[in-house]
């Protein structure tokens, strides 16, 4: 094996072993960026077809005084584009909840349940 083809390999193994958890990194752009009264950033890749331990699918609740005033697509587009890098290499999906302290306090902190996985390329018909 040529030394340039075991240096790839050895980059591959030690990049997929001493993997960094994208979570953690999620948390401090949100928190930086929007100094949130509440923050909570799940893991929900582990309900859909993706490999184990993968970091795709994301559910983020984010409660800050920032969004009073703004439309909740607005809000979206502002948590979009904090995280514009980490959906441009890997998060597939990210499920919002972005919500004023006033609205919070109404949803008694209740967040909404993700649906469940349809599977990749399954696609739900009509009657």
């Amino acid at each position: 094996m040529s030394l340039l083809r075991k240096c790839r390999v050895g980059a591959h193994f030690m990049k997929r072993w001493n993997h960094v958890s994208r979570q953690p990194g999620i948390e401090a752009k949100l928190r930086g960026s929007f100094e949130p009264t509440h923050l909570s950033v799940q893991n929900e890749s582990h309900m859909h077809s993706v490999p184990q331990h993968s970091e795709t699918h994301f559910k983020v609740t984010i409660v800050a005084e920032c969004f009073n005033g703004l439309s909740l697509v607005k809000r979206h587009r502002l948590i979009h584009d904090c995280l514009k890098e980490e959906l441009s290499t890997g998060v597939h999906a990210l499920s919002i909840e972005a919500h004023t302290p006033e609205q919070w306090v109404g949803l008694e902190g209740m967040t909404t349940k993700s649906p469940p996985c349809m599977g990749g390329g399954v696609t739900r018909t009509t009657s």
